[in-house]
C-alpha cells in the first residue's frame, strides 16, 4: 500500500486561513449588505401635566338625584308669629331645640317660636315632658328618636350601639349583651335612619378647600335588590364610596354601591349638598373615569365655544379644579404613580396644596379607609362578619359617619391650651384641647356623646329654615 502525502492538503489549508484573515472585513461588509435594515421604534410622546382643551358636551348629563330633588322642592312656608309670655318667672329650661310634633298644629316643626314650655318629668321618669301652648299637645323629649318607648332599654341600647360602631359585629354584640341578633339589628336600623336625617340637617353650608374621594372594596354575604342609592350591585361584592376633607378630616358622605356612573353621581350629588352655595373646592380622586362625568353634571354650565357661533356646549364652571392620582399595581405591588390634571390650572393646584406643603395625592382618604375598616366589621380583612346586603352595610356606615365626625376626637386636630387645666385626682394637667372633625369644620363647639347625638330632634325638612 502506497503512503499518503499530506503536504498538498496542508498547503491548501494554510492558503484558506490566510485568505480568511486578510479578507475578513470584506465578508463582514457583504453580510451586512444582505441584512435587512432594522425598523426604528417610534417613541411615544410623553404627556404633560397640563390638560388638553376640553371640547365641551353637546348635551347636559342627567342626574336622577337632582331631578328627584327638583320635583320635591316646594315653596317657602311663612313662619308663624312669635309667642311671648310675661307671666311668672323666666323659664330655666332651654326649649329652643324643641318643636311641636302635631302635624295639625300651626307651629308644627318650628323652632324657637315661644310655643314650647317645659312640664317636668311625668311620674318621676327619666325624660322631660314639654307642652305646646297653641294646640295643647304634651310630648316627651325623646319623641321621634330611637329612645322613644324604650325607657328601660336606653342604657343597654347605648352600649350596644357603641359596641357596633367600635368594630363589634351584630351577632357578637347579641352574645355579649345577652340579646337576640334581630333586636340588635332593629336598634341599628332605627339609629341609622335617625342619623341620616341628622347628617342632612347638621352637615350643610360647609366651606372646604379640598375634597378627596375614594372607594373601598367590600365583600357581602348575599345581595338584595336595591335602588339607585346603593347602585345595581352584581356578583358577590360591593364598594363603599367615601369623600372627606383632608384639612378638617371631616367625613362628608358614605355611599354603598358598585363602581358605576349612577353611584358616582349620587356621591358627588351628596357632596355638593354639603357644600356652601359659592364653595368650589379642589377635587382629588383616583383614576376612575366616572368621577369626571359626575363632576361635570353638578359643576357645569352652558357656554358658547370660543371664536365660533355654533350652539352652546356644556363646560365645567370657571374655578373647577380636578386632579387624579393614577396608580399602577402589578402582582400586588405598586410600581408607578402618576398625577394627571383634568380640569383647571396646574399653578392653581400647586397654590392650593402649597399652603399645607402637600402635593397631588389621595393619601388622606386612603388613611381614612384604615379607620373605617377597624370600626366597620363588615369591611375587615379575612373576617366572618360580612354584611348581608348593601342596605345593611349602609346602616353601619351611617352610624360610623356621625360617630367619627361628632364623637371621636382626632389627634391631629387638637390645639394647645394657653394654660394647663387641672384634672381630677393626682393626674397630670390637661395641655391639649381635644377636637373632632365637626369642631374643626365649624359645625359645633364641643365633643358630642353618642347619647347626645341620638337625643337630638331634627325638625321636618320644610320647617328646617332660618327663623324669620
Amino acid at each position: 500500500m502506497l503512503p499518503i502525502n499530506h503536504s498538498g492538503h496542508d498547503v491548501v489549508l494554510v492558503l484558506y486561513v490566510w485568505l480568511l484573515l486578510n479578507h475578513w472585513s470584506l465578508w463582514e461588509l457583504i453580510r451586512l449588505a444582505r441584512r435587512k435594515p432594522a425598523r426604528k421604534r417610534k417613541q411615544k410622546p410623553q404627556r404633560s401635566g397640563e390638560p388638553g382643551s376640553f371640547p365641551g358636551l353637546t348635551q347636559k348629563p342627567i342626574c336622577q338625584e337632582c331631578e328627584k330633588e327638583e320635583q320635591q322642592r316646594k315653596g317657602g312656608v311663612e313662619a308663624p308669629p312669635m309667642i311671648a309670655s310675661g307671666r311668672g318667672r323666666p323659664a330655666e329650661v332651654d326649649t329652643s331645640r324643641q318643636f311641636c310634633p302635631d302635624e295639625g298644629c300651626r307651629y308644627y316643626g318650628w323652632l324657637g317660636r315661644g310655643n314650647i314650655v317645659a312640664n317636668g318629668h311625668p311620674s318621676g321618669g327619666l325624660w322631660r315632658q314639654f307642652y305646646c301652648r297653641v294646640c295643647g299637645r304634651y310630648f316627651l323629649e325623646t319623641h321621634g328618636t330611637v329612645f322613644f318607648g324604650r325607657r328601660e332599654a336606653v342604657p343597654m341600647l347605648l352600649l350596644v350601639l357603641a359596641a357596633l360602631v367600635e368594630g363589634m359585629g351584630i351577632r357578637a354584640a347579641g352574645r355579649v349583651f345577652g340579646l337576640d341578633a334581630d333586636t340588635v339589628e332593629s336598634w341599628l336600623v332605627g339609629a341609622a335612619q335617625q342619623l341620616t336625617v341628622f347628617a342632612a340637617h347638621m352637615m350643610v353650608d360647609l366651606e372646604l378647600e379640598q375634597v378627596q374621594l375614594d372607594e373601598i372594596f367590600a365583600s357581602l354575604a348575599h345581595l338584595l335588590a336595591s335602588g339607585v342609592e346603593f347602585g345595581e350591585v352584581s356578583g358577590s361584592s360591593s364598594w363603599l364610596w367615601t369623600a372627606m376633607d383632608p384639612v378638617s378630616k371631616l367625613l362628608l358622605v358614605m355611599v354603598v354601591g358598585d363602581r358605576s356612573l349612577a353611584v358616582a353621581q349620587v356621591v358627588v350629588h351628596q357632596v355638593k349638598r354639603r357644600l356652601a352655595a359659592h364653595c368650589l373646592p379642589l377635587f382629588l380622586t383616583d383614576g376612575l373615569a366616572h368621577y369626571k362625568t359626575a363632576l361635570l353634571i353638578h359643576f357645569g354650565q352652558w357656554m358658547p365655544p370660543c371664536g365660533t357661533s355654533v350652539k352652546p356646549r356644556w363646560f365645567p364652571v370657571p374655578g373647577l379644579v380636578y386632579a387624579q392620582v393614577i396608580k399602577t399595581v402589578r402582582r400586588g405591588r405598586l410600581v408607578r404613580v402618576k398625577q394627571r390634571l383634568v380640569f383647571g390650572c396646574l399653578e392653581e393646584v400647586r397654590a392650593r396644596l402649597g399652603r399645607w406643603g402637600w402635593k397631588i395625592n389621595t393619601a388622606f382618604v386612603e388613611r381614612l379607609n384604615l379607620s373605617i375598616r377597624q370600626h366597620l366589621p363588615a369591611l375587615g380583612r379575612r373576617v366572618m362578619t360580612r354584611a348581608q346586603s348593601p342596605v345593611g352595610l349602609s346602616h353601619q356606615a351611617m352610624l360610623f359617619l356621625i360617630y367619627y365626625n361628632f364623637c371621636l376626637a382626632h389627634a391631629s386636630l387638637r390645639l394647645p391650651l394657653d394654660t394647663p387645666q387641672a384634672t381630677r385626682g393626682s393626674g397630670s394637667p390637661r395641655r391639649w384641647q381635644e377636637r373632632t372633625p365637626a369642631m374643626a369644620a365649624g359645625l359645633t363647639d364641643h365633643v358630642w356623646s353618642l347619647r347626645e347625638v341620638l337625643l337630638y330632634r331634627v325638625p321636618p325638612s320644610r320647617q328646617a329654615q332660618p327663623v324669620a
